[in-house]
């Protein structure tokens, strides 16, 4: 049982606050068809509580006094709606004054604000959607590409809890088998024999393993990736974040340690978000502000995804770039061989055979040649090719993953004791553990203080 009250009303300004077209003031709850009567006269005289649901309607919100806003108003009437309660929207002027008053006004005949979220937490809790689903409405919003955008849909439209709820109803009919044996001997019923039982855990633990390694895949499209530009001093870093960007976004000058911070920007590489840093050029220096300079460049490296560490091609390997290779030694990267346009492709051939283990692209800043093969294998490293967008559901929340982890070493303890031919009450056990672990995800057998600590990421008035 949940400790929230769904017998009030909430509410709260749905767009954001300042100048714009339109603000938008949403009631939610029992009265908010009374205060809609209470404040808004119609142009025909009709109330709201006598409109047609999904119907709108234009008119004024008024005190006794005064015309508040000449404003839009929108019925939608329980159970069909976002919170599967009485949903006013009144459309306002956009503007702080206006949506404020009117606001204002609602508090005063009843409503109260709502939390960050408490729209979409009472869909939750009314039933419309499941804990899956009001997270993905959180993605959505917070969408960086399309698709991620798609990622986030397939979640709000329930790809992620058909399949959960496939597994955890797996577990619960192989639950119901063991105990049925358990708690009624006398009825003659046995235990379902050991192989049996076996190849069916078995089948659960392939399809919870396909969803754990969907998460790496799940968060790219989330978080985006976060990919380092690396390089010694003047090998053209700042170049080419500038044609990656598509846009000139980093001073590029021919003088050595002109890049002296870290600078990063979110760029859409065919749906991909990635976060792109260019860092200062590492080197051994005397001066104190580009030693800082080096030490940031170094712990983005640490961080990073992937490298994209830029090497010149007109040069042989020299030592700062030797120290570079070692720091990201073990790290996802790409070398992108720069200045091709300067040399003759066998005057560089022995650098390439020192990096034949890497994915190596040849490049040239100055030409812009080739830098849409360096996007593709940013990409393909990226999501390791192995990933079709929208084909299946695709975890996107370390809580998710947190859920699965432990589901997973639930089967697999039931696996080893039936192997075992241990007794069958400690299989039921696990059992109702990986049955609780996956209702975590979709809301089955969520807490109060993880209910909380969702929806507080949320906005208010959403």
């Amino acid at each position: 049982m949940h400790k929230y009250d769904l017998d009030d009303t909430i509410v709260a300004i749905s767009t954001p606050i300042g100048e714009g077209g339109i603000g938008i003031v949403r009631l939610s709850g029992s009265a908010a068809l009374k205060i809609a009567d209470t404040i808004f006269i119609s142009k025909d005289g009709i109330r709201p509580s006598k409109f047609k649901t999904y119907t709108t309607h234009y008119g004024h919100v008024k005190t006794r006094n005064e015309i508040i806003d000449e404003v839009i108003l929108t019925v939608m009437k329980a159970p069909k709606s976002y919170t599967k309660e009485d949903i006013v929207e009144i459309n306002c002027h956009g503007g702080i004054q206006s949506v404020k008053k009117v606001m204002g006004l609602t508090l005063k005949y009843g409503a109260r604000v709502a939390q960050p979220g408490e729209f979409t937490k009472r869909a939750f809790l009314n039933g419309r959607i499941d804990l899956t689903q009001a997270e993905a409405v959180l993605d959505v919003i917070r969408a960086k590409t399309e698709g991620s955008l798609k990622v986030a849909l397939g979640q709000l439209e329930g790809e992620l809890s058909r399949n959960v709820n496939e597994v955890r109803e797996d577990i619960i009919n192989i639950t119901a088998e063991i105990e049925a044996a358990i708690d009624f001997p006398e009825e003659g019923l046995e235990l379902p024999q050991k192989t049996g039982l076996i190849g069916k855990v078995k089948y659960i633990l392939k399809k919870i393993d396909s969803l754990i390694k969907s998460y790496d895949n799940g968060m790219v499209f989330r978080e985006g990736v976060l990919a380092i530009i690396c390089g010694k001093p003047n090998v053209g870093k700042s170049s080419l974040m500038n044609l990656l960007l598509k846009r000139d976004r980093v001073i590029v000058s021919p003088i050595p340690g002109t890049t002296r911070d870290a600078v990063e920007e979110m760029i859409n590489l065919n749906g991909v978000p990635i976060r792109l840093v260019d860092t200062a050029g590492i080197s051994g220096t005397k001066d104190a502000l580009e030693k800082e300079s080096v030490k940031k460049s170094k712990h983005y490296l640490g961080l990073s995804d992937i490298v994209i560490l830029m090497l010149d091609a007109s040069a042989p390997l020299q030592d700062a770039d030797k120290e570079i290779i070692n720091l990201i030694r073990g790290k996802k990267k790409i070398i992108a061989l720069n200045k091709i346009d300067l040399v003759k492709k066998s005057d560089y051939r022995k650098l390439k055979e020192k990096l034949k283990d890497d994915i190596v692209i040849e490049i040239s800043v100055k030409k812009r040649s080739n830098i849409g093969r360096l996007e593709e294998a940013i990409q393909k490293s990226v999501l390791s090719g192995s990933f079709n967008q929208g084909e299946g559901a695709l975890v996107t929340s370390a809580r998710h993953k947190e859920a699965l982890d432990k589901s997973r070493a639930s089967m697999l303890s039931v696996k080893r004791g039936l192997e075992a031919v241990s007794a069958p009450e400690i299989a039921a056990i696990d059992l109702k553990e990986a049955i609780f672990n996956l209702g975590l995800i979709t809301g089955r057998s969520v807490s109060d203080d993880i209910l909380d600590r969702i929806f507080s990421q949320f906005c208010i008035g959403k």
